[in-house]
Parts: structure tokens; sequence; C-alpha cells
């Protein structure tokens, strides 16, 4: 249960941080950057956090349900479980870098990567926080 709570407190807000540098990203929204547009992108940050769990709870749970299947599998380890639970964040976020006509490799990237980092971190303080060490068995 600690699983699913650790997905979906931390994945969404990451993940819609990540969302909003990489649409202001492939905007053009950081050609002329100064104090007054990080504060601006901070309050956008802040008032579009509720969408943020609105969005991302679902997906972010579903990952987490990967990452407590892959736990159970006993011959994954746990960096290659991480790897693993990242490269289906990204896979699942390139979804929304398949819109509009500005499709090229860095927008693959960045929305890659808003699926990426959420999912892995996740995955990653579940393995600290809540797998508990395996009993070593000696024959």
């Amino acid at each position: 249960m600690k699983r699913y709570l650790i997905f979906g407190t931390i994945g969404p807000p990451i993940g819609g941080f990540l969302m909003l540098f990489a649409t202001s990203m492939a905007s053009g929204y950081w050609s002329d950057t100064n104090w007054s547009e990080i504060s601006k992108f901070l309050g956008a940050f802040v008032t579009t956090l509720p969408y943020s769990y609105l969005f991302g709870i679902v997906p972010m749970l579903m990952i987490g349900a990967i990452d407590d299947i892959l736990y159970h599998v006993k011959r994954i380890a746990p960096v290659v479980r991480i790897l693993i639970v990242g490269a289906i964040g990204a896979a699942a976020s390139l979804l929304y870098g398949s819109r509009g006509a500005d499709t090229g490799v860095m927008q693959f990237v960045l929305y890659g990567v808003v699926g990426l980092v959420p999912a892995m971190l996740s995955s990653w303080l579940t393995h600290r926080y809540t797998d508990t060490p395996q009993a070593v068995h000696s024959t």
C-alpha cells in the first residue's frame, strides 16, 4: 500500500512540473529568461498543480502497479526494476509528445523525461523505504 501512496503523491507534481517545463521549452519561453519570468513559471506551476494531480494520479498508480508486479518477480534486481519502470513511464508519456507540427527529437526527449523522471524517482523511493530485505538461504 505504501508503494501506491508514494507513486500517487510524488509522481503527479513532478510530472506536472516537467510537463509545464517541456511545453514552455518547446514554445520558446526560456529564450529570454529573467527572475520575473521564473516567478511567472512557478506561479503557473502552483496554479496548475491540482490539474497535475487530476490528470496524473491514474497513470502514476498504473505505473506503481507495474512496479509492484515487477517487485514480486524475484529474479529482477531493484536497479533493473527501476529502469524498466522508467522506460515504461517514458514510453507512456511520449503519447503527449506526438502533438502538433513541432515533432522533433527535442520534443520527444522532453516529453520522455516527463514520464521517465517521476516513474524512476517513485520506484527508487519505494525500493528505498518500503521494500523488505529478502532473507538469504544458505544451501
